[in-house]
């Protein structure tokens, strides 16, 4: 199982276009911390139907989209 397998399915069952998910969003879906672990993991969101956007370390948040 992925690090990052509780933010993809959360992304996944809600089926939204696209997530701009604070930090502390991720933290409350996945149980730890947002850490740069997420840019190795980002790999693996086209399996689940969605891809990496965009990331804001000053802002402190993702946006993730659907694939087309």
């Amino acid at each position: 199982m992925s690090k990052y397998e509780p933010l993809w399915r959360y992304v996944k069952e809600n089926n939204k276009e696209e997530y701009k998910l604070s930090f502390e969003e991720v933290k409350r879906i996945t149980c730890f911390d947002f850490d740069h672990a997420f840019l190795t993991y980002k790999k693996e969101l086209p399996d689940y139907g969605y891809e990496f956007k965009k990331l804001s370390l000053k802002e402190k948040w993702v946006w993730i989209i659907k694939k087309k």
